[in-house]
């Protein structure tokens, strides 16, 4: 990596470090209830809310009312950016009389974006009217962040609380999710946003004259907005088809670095809060220090690829006019205001937060920079994650690792002071399982079908891959593809919307089934028995746990996509 490279990360990572502990405190408040100055002054409208809604907020949930209130809540969702996308042809906000969208194009984009993955098959300057835009998609990107944030609420309440059945009320955290974290946060960032020249406006679209004499259309709409929750929200669906590389959403390398600090902001956040909210910060502490290590190294293994470009392209005999082409790194499918580096780091940010965003063509990425996008998501989308969804699914991996260094040692099972048995390794088992089985099955389904290998427009390993990174993508509720996967087809609109549904809410269940089972659970004293779940050791056995689950299991996929690709390339 050059100086410059370490530059720009060390820039990105100082920006998360300085923010992490003030907005983990203030998410800590808001969670607990506690004042944080902008609940007290919003307190009278989120009164309101509640008493127009029906919502009583002294009552509290189990786990399976919790549970069915996320379902029916998402479901509920899911109909409404259905509806719209099969009447915006008759609606309102449509300047350019968008027709109604086909009927499983209209499927996979509902169910993606309920699901916080933002998988988009479609053209959106193209596809979808303004109103759909804003109220679909831009109020489910605000809808589907703050689900997450409630179910880490409720899972957090587990390890803090003992002897109870109730996990909290999930109106009331996805109420204040929004309120008081995702809408001021997404205000802030969408006004720096239009500073930097994002528009954000509800004109038709423009039709200009270029200095060749031919004319252009301009697509416009109200992008601030949306953009602004797309990266705060760990959503990562773009208002138009080119997302984060666009110029009108993404216009300059200060945006750039914007977009990428704003991803990462509150999921790194959430594990200091989740320190305040069980009484003891070094728990959050190590989480957050794990994540930031595979972070750290998995960056600087995609900078380190796409700066040294395709080898075969480079090496020595190669056509000296096509090697001067990648002598400052691989720029293919790269905007040139980026570079490789910014291109590389946005990668690396947006799959591991489940974001999604590009500011890049991944599919053009080498073979070994693009496979580290790939396995950051099969790790699982835990390496600060999504908004809530991340730290829940490192928090199950921490079970995980306290199970097994506890067989290894000869000690009981516990983690911040609850026994882990058996309900919670089954749970846990099925979590950890349900996302690898959705990939490696569907990824089979795909290349088994005509219809499947018809999406392929890159024969063999490549090919694969293309298929590999949109099943990890979707099972993982991440968003971003290969995009040489031609997938707007009834075939992969629906199965990726299935793999979809099922990767969200078959994870969802059983972590709150493992806060309900922890809530009920006493509360044990530390002892010489206990094994330490904060220092260095504990952190080197998380990371060994995630890392060796996650090599395992698709360590043969792997090898069938981007690992042959590389090693050909090197021959």
């Amino acid at each position: 990596m050059t100086a410059n490279a370490f530059l720009q990360l060390a820039l990105l990572l100082a920006g998360v470090l300085l923010l992490t502990k003030p907005l983990g405190w203030y998410i800590a408040q808001i969670a607990d209830g506690k004042n944080a100055w902008l609940n007290q002054y919003g307190s009278g409208l989120e009164t309101f809310l509640y008493r127009i809604s029906g919502v009583n907020p002294q009552h509290e949930m189990n786990w399976k009312q919790y549970a069915f209130a996320v379902l029916a809540f998402n479901l509920l969702g899911f109909l409404s950016i259905y509806l719209l996308q099969r009447w915006q042809a008759v609606l309102p906000l449509n300047p350019q009389h968008l027709p109604n969208v086909s009927a499983d194009s209209a499927f996979n984009t509902a169910v993606s974006f309920i699901t916080n993955t933002n998988w988009q098959d479609y053209s959106g300057e193209t596809t979808q009217s303004y109103l759909t835009q804003m109220l679909g998609l831009a109020v489910q990107n605000f809808f589907s962040a703050a689900t997450a944030l409630a179910v880490l609420f409720a899972m957090i309440r587990g390890f803090s609380r003992h002897s109870t059945t109730t996990i909290g009320n999930f109106w009331i955290d996805l109420t204040r999710g929004i309120l008081y974290i995702l809408l001021p946060l997404t205000l802030l960032l969408a006004l720096a946003l239009m500073s930097q020249g994002v528009i954000q406006n509800f004109n038709h679209y423009p039709v200009i004259h270029t200095l060749s004499g031919q004319t252009q259309t301009l697509p416009m709409g109200p992008v601030a907005s949306q953009e602004a929750i797309k990266e705060m929200g760990t959503n990562g669906g773009g208002f138009f088809n080119a997302n984060s590389a666009h110029p009108f959403e993404n216009p300059t390398p200060l945006s750039n670095f914007l977009e990428m600090l704003s991803i990462l902001l509150i999921p790194a956040a959430l594990c200091y809060a989740f320190g305040r909210m069980i009484g003891d910060t070094r728990q959050g502490w190590t989480l957050f220090t794990a994540m930031l290590i595979v972070f750290i190294c998995l960056a600087v293994l995609a900078v380190y690829a796409e700066q040294h470009g395709n080898p075969w392209l480079t090496k020595a005999g190669a056509d000296q006019a096509v090697s001067a082409l990648q002598s400052g790194g691989n720029m293919e499918g790269k905007e040139t205001r980026f570079g490789v580096t910014a291109s590389a780091l946005f990668a690396v940010v947006a799959t591991a937060t489940s974001c999604g965003a590009v500011n890049a063509m991944h599919d053009s990425f080498t073979a070994f920079g693009g496979l580290i996008p790939l396995w950051l998501m099969q790790l699982g989308e835990i390496i600060f994650g999504g908004v809530g969804s991340g730290l829940y699914g490192m928090l199950i991996f921490a079970i995980l690792a306290v199970f097994v260094a506890g067989l290894m040692i000869g000690r009981t099972p516990e983690y911040l002071g609850k026994k882990i048995e058996s309900y919670e390794i089954k749970m846990t088992s099925i979590i950890i399982l349900i996302t690898p089985f959705l990939i490696l099955v569907g990824a089979a389904i795909a290349v088994s079908f005509k219809a499947g290998r018809l999406g392929i427009f890159n024969p063999g390993t490549h090919g694969f891959s293309e298929i590999l990174y949109a099943l990890s993508s979707t099972a993982n509720n991440n968003g971003s593809a290969f995009e040489g996967l031609s997938a707007n087809t009834p075939f992969y609109n629906i199965l990726l919307g299935i793999v979809m549904w099922f990767g969200r809410f078959w994870t969802i269940i059983p972590v709150l089934a493992i806060a309900g089972s922890l809530a009920k659970k006493k509360k044990l004293a530390s002892s010489a028995g206990s094994l330490p779940t904060h220092g260095f050791l504990f952190i080197l056995v998380l990371m060994a746990s995630l890392i060796l689950v996650a090599a395992l299991t698709f360590f043969p996929s792997l090898a069938l996509g981007p690992i042959a690709e590389g090693l050909s390339h090197s021959l």
